[in-house]
């Protein structure tokens, strides 16, 4: 690992700590040449994830995107971001354990609501409403009938 300081190849790792998710290691380093400490973070690093949208568009997988939806899902609803980011991290390793480059946005919106439904039902047919796109009353009225058992 190269000295941010000095430029030297040479130092030793002085600490190691997990990250709180797990998806990290942060390792504090020492330079040999010059003393000096320096922070380095270790990943695995992850294939680039393509998101097969309906109406044919491809575009990279984005996180926030599943993160923002379920915030205007849980507006005004009581629910952490934590629990929000944990919801979002959970489903972009369920993606990355796939280990398929290309997802469709539908499978992500089912990954979504299943996730959402134990949590909160408002937020659910709040989220529903929108990834359904339900077309009139009736098909929303249904999706309530079909989450109550009716």
């Amino acid at each position: 690992m190269k000295c941010p300081f000095c430029g030297d190849q040479e130092s030793k790792v002085v600490d190691s700590r997990h990250s709180e998710d797990g998806s990290s290691i942060r390792r504090r380093r020492e330079c040999l040449a010059c003393q000096r400490r320096f922070t380095t973070y270790e990943m695995v690093e992850s294939l680039p994830i393509i998101v097969l949208k309906r109406d044919g568009s491809r575009q990279p997988f984005d996180r926030n995107k599943i993160l923002s939806s379920m915030v205007h899902a849980f507006d005004k609803r009581q629910v952490s971001m934590q629990e929000l980011d944990r919801i979002t991290t959970e489903i972009e390793q369920t993606i990355q354990e796939r280990l398929e480059r290309e997802v469709s946005s539908d499978t992500i919106g089912e990954m979504v609501l299943e996730r959402l439904r134990p949590i909160d039902e408002v937020a659910y047919i709040r989220f529903a409403s929108v990834y359904r796109r339900f077309p009139d009353v009736r098909s929303f009225v249904r999706e309530i009938d079909r989450m109550s058992g009716k």
